[in-house]
């Protein structure tokens, strides 16, 4: 099999946020996808072991940042290298409270989703939760960050919790 084959499925570059009562927490995401509309409908892959997984499952409710191409490497290894347990990652990020509690990171963004999970499926090391989005809105106009672009142009790499790890060494 070629997993290079994989490669040329579209992904991009998103901040996933949640919280859990007042303690908020975000990660890099690549797997994030719309999969209804009317109602607006998306599904978002967390890895278990993820700080932000503990705070969906608890709240029922996530925020999802599509970042733009100008985002730093600096900004991605603080959300994607780091984790929430060790470190608050908000702090000197800019961000807004939505409509449903969580924190939408501003910064860097090309919009922001908001919604509250509505099913949720076990997917080995991943749970897929599907969103019924509650708000969105443009942040800016710069172009979004595809997962090639994270690649090629920002010579970023998958962190082993992310579910194309194991395809960064093709």
């Amino acid at each position: 099999m070629d997993v290079a084959a994989l490669f040329k499925m579209s992904y991009g570059m998103y901040i996933v946020s949640s919280k859990k009562d007042e303690e908020y927490n975000a990660q890099i995401a690549n797997v994030a996808f719309q999969v209804a509309i009317e109602p607006d409908r998306i599904a978002v892959c967390i890895n278990k072991k993820n700080y932000t997984h503990d705070l969906i499952l608890e709240s029922n409710v996530l925020g999802i940042t599509v970042l733009t191409e100008e985002t730093t490497m600096e900004f991605i290894g603080k959300f994607g290298f780091k984790s929430g347990r060790d470190i608050n990652k908000l702090e000197g990020t800019k961000y807004e409270i939505g409509t449903t509690g969580v924190p939408l990171i501003t910064e860097f963004a090309s919009s922001v989703i908001e919604g509250k999970v509505i099913s949720r499926m076990d997917i080995k090391e991943y749970t897929m939760f599907i969103i019924e989005v509650v708000d969105s809105k443009i942040i800016s106009k710069d172009n979004p960050m595809t997962y090639d672009y994270y690649h090629k142009v920002k010579k970023g790499k998958a962190p082993k919790t992310a579910p194309t790890y194991g395809s960064n060494n093709i």
